[in-house]
């Protein structure tokens, strides 16, 4: 059973927001968690609330079920089909980070096929700042961003794709970089590099985001990072860079998902059984990687560790899932106290790439629970549902 507290939830939100200078928009991240109830909490707010980034039909179903608008959405990612942005337009998304010519093209396409314009923003491969912490997402060659350095032959033609109207810059270069001078550098970079882009190849700049990078533990004791230098240094940049920034020109934004809502979530988990094999003890559970992936897809490691009130750590062990292969571990060497089978374990700081991060089908096994509470009230209980048989499809159909 995943537990989510959306106070929690709003906690980070509101200390992210104090964090930052004036007048930024927080974009939250669908794919840490599309809850619905979670990302309605981070959309409610006197002032504070978040506008919502998605990368799916299915993320853009998520937030207009939690309140959003398809106006607020900001449609990302480098695959995005015609299907999906035939969709999206018709759902009434209007700003999409473009990855390369050829998606600008496509979603000028879609955005003509319904009589609309969209509002696209050039996703900036930039030149690493240096960041030393953090999972890198830029600054090499990817399939995410246009290379910066290509954007002298390409502007004249991404500034002419029929259906779209060119209104900004987008950049996402590092992720869950704990280190603060690390996140203000890359920050200030992509700040600089956007308002050379504007001066020297006429890049329109009305709206810029500067990504994000905030960080939270995953699956381990803590606590979220905090910022205290952030809107100062923030402050100074955009002042030397974008001066004209305090009177709202370019409209500036964020993006976060687990430091908004990984501080939130707790995996509770029972022992099913306790197995000691050549001088080793596995402690298995019944939910594994299928309730806990970490990603595990991309090869992510998962540091789990424990919450057990009141007690000795008496005991070192493997956590194993249920599943059918030796992949299916949440940790190796954890300390843990005496364990009967029956106890129940939480893991910490699973708000964020939880359940939809994880294998859940495989082996065809019930997804957790999700209950959301607000203080001691629950709000919802409710189980993410797979389709557990197939339908036979005609060529004609596909």
């Amino acid at each position: 059973m995943y537990v989510y507290d959306l106070d929690r939830i709003v906690a980070a939100r509101d200390s992210l927001v104090e964090a930052l200078p004036d007048g930024f928009d927080v974009y939250y991240a669908l794919k840490a968690n599309p809850h619905p109830d979670v990302a309605r909490a981070l959309r409610e707010g006197s002032g504070h609330g978040c506008r919502a980034e998605i990368s799916s039909t299915g993320e853009l179903s998520a937030a207009l079920a939690a309140g959003f608008t398809g106006a607020e959405c900001l449609y990302t990612g480098p695959g995005k089909t015609d299907a999906e942005l035939d969709e999206a337009v018709r759902r009434g998304v209007r700003m999409f980070s473009v990855e390369s010519l050829s998606d600008a093209e496509h979603v000028g396409l879609a955005a003509s096929r319904h009589g609309a314009v969209a509002d696209c923003l050039l996703r900036i491969n930039a030149p690493a700042a240096g960041a030393a912490t953090g999972l890198r997402m830029m600054g090499k060659a990817s399939q995410f961003g246009i290379d910066s350095e290509t954007l002298p032959e390409l502007m004249p033609r991404l500034t002419a794709v029929p259906g779209t109207r060119l209104v900004g810059a987008h950049f996402f270069t590092v992720s869950n970089a704990a280190d603060e001078a690390a996140l203000i550098g890359e920050f200030e970079s992509a700040i600089a590099l956007a308002s050379r882009l504007e001066s020297e190849l006429g890049l329109p700049l009305e709206f810029l985001d500067i990504g994000g990078g905030f960080a939270a533990p995953y699956a381990a004791p803590g606590a979220r990072a905090t910022y205290s230098r952030l809107r100062s240094e923030l402050e100074r940049s955009l002042d030397r860079d974008l001066p004209r920034w305090r009177t709202g020109s370019p409209r500036l934004a964020v993006e976060s998902g687990r430091h908004l809502v990984a501080e939130s979530g707790h995996l509770v988990v029972r022992v099913v059984n306790i197995k000691v094999g050549r001088g080793r003890t596995f402690v298995i559970l019944d939910a594994g990687i299928n309730a806990l992936g970490g990603l595990s897809g991309i090869g992510r490691l998962l540091p789990a560790a424990v919450s057990l009130d009141g007690c000795e750590q008496s005991l070192v062990a493997t956590l194993a899932g249920p599943l059918c292969t030796p992949g299916d571990t949440l940790g190796q060497n954890v300390n843990l106290p005496e364990l009967q089978v029956g106890d129940i374990i939480a893991i910490p700081n699973t708000g964020a790439y939880g359940i939809t991060a994880s294998l859940v089908t495989f082996l065809g096994r019930e997804a957790p629970c999700e209950v959301v509470l607000r203080g001691r009230e629950v709000v919802s209980a409710s189980r993410l549902e797979y389709q557990r048989s197939y339908s036979v499809m005609t060529p004609d159909s596909l």
